[in-house]
């Protein structure tokens, strides 16, 4: 821990604290008044692991401001690589406009900056001018959708109860052994993609036993989001696509950017208050090859 002087006022720089349970309660106290959800039950699974990492003021025993480091290794076009996506950026009412964010942002661009291929982050509207301070500039990500038909009633794909540890389990040893299904896919991280298949998207998780393939998916009104895909070997993607739908479902839209594109539509990813961040000397790779970041990657 190291104490420093920000505004006249001291404060304690600490990071990687999961395994401290004071700071981290204190953590998760924070995160859920700023964004409405927390960490703990990541934390007691198991699935908080060393790939995130939080960068923190402490006032006393209280985290106060926070910057968090997600290390995320993909397959970008076939090419290994390291990226680092900040995220859970946040300061406490009280400790507001005093720098203290700008610190935190300095320490972690400092630290990573000649680790890793591409830093990233996910802003909300609300802050759209801070990033560009620190060399960000905003970028367009691009989604692929189908316009598809089905004449199957049932969906033939089994839905997984995510509350039991045979669930996990089989979950978690399909993330370890998948191959890339993407053009930029985040490979091995089961800690992020359990995060979701144990909270947010529990309800989302099916097992295709034939093919023995887990898919990550959301049906929505005639909609089918399809957010990923695990599997140890090659797969049909339109056979796992009629394996999720009915005779209902006219569209599929994809939380990732499919290796062969050639079938689908493409369109500007627009999501409600939210836009991609890149260093500026990264930002090419999305426009020039029309990608996305999957949307189980972000932190």
């Amino acid at each position: 821990m190291e104490k420093l002087l920000i505004d006249a006022k001291e404060y304690v720089f600490i990071k990687d604290y999961k395994d401290n349970a004071v700071f981290r309660k204190s953590y998760n106290s924070l995160t859920k008044k700023i964004y409405g959800f927390d960490f703990e039950q990541w934390y007691q699974t198991g699935y908080w692991g060393s790939g995130y990492v939080p960068y923190s003021l402490v006032d006393g025993e209280n985290v106060v401001a926070n910057v968090s480091v997600s290390i995320i290794d993909c397959l970008v076009l076939g090419e290994n690589r390291r990226y680092i996506q900040i995220g859970t950026v946040m300061t406490d009412s009280t400790h507001r406009n005093q720098g203290l964010v700008r610190y935190l942002m300095k320490e972690v661009l400092a630290e990573w900056k000649d680790k890793c291929d591409m830093i990233y982050l996910f802003a909300n509207d609300s802050v759209l001018n801070l990033y560009p301070k620190f060399g960000f500039k905003a970028v367009d990500e691009y989604q692929y959708s189908k316009t598809i038909t089905n004449d199957y009633e049932i969906i033939a794909a089994e839905k997984l109860d995510m509350s039991l540890d045979e669930s996990r389990e089989l979950v978690v040893n399909k993330i370890n052994s998948s191959i890339s299904m993407s053009k930029l896919a985040m490979m091995k991280n089961v800690g992020l993609v359990m995060f979701y298949c144990t909270s947010f998207m529990s309800d989302n998780v099916y097992y295709l036993r034939g093919q023995d393939v887990i898919v990550i998916a959301k049906l929505d009104g005639n909609t089918l989001y399809l957010q990923d895909i695990f599997s140890s070997s090659e797969v049909d993607v339109d056979n796992i696509i009629k394996a999720l739908t009915n005779k209902e479902i006219t569209k599929v839209v994809f939380g990732f950017t499919p290796k062969d594109t050639s079938n689908y539509s493409v369109n500007l990813l627009r999501e409600d208050d939210t836009t991609l961040f890149v260093m500026k000397d990264k930002g090419d790779l999305f426009q020039t090859n029309k990608l996305m970041f999957p949307i189980l990657s972000h932190a």
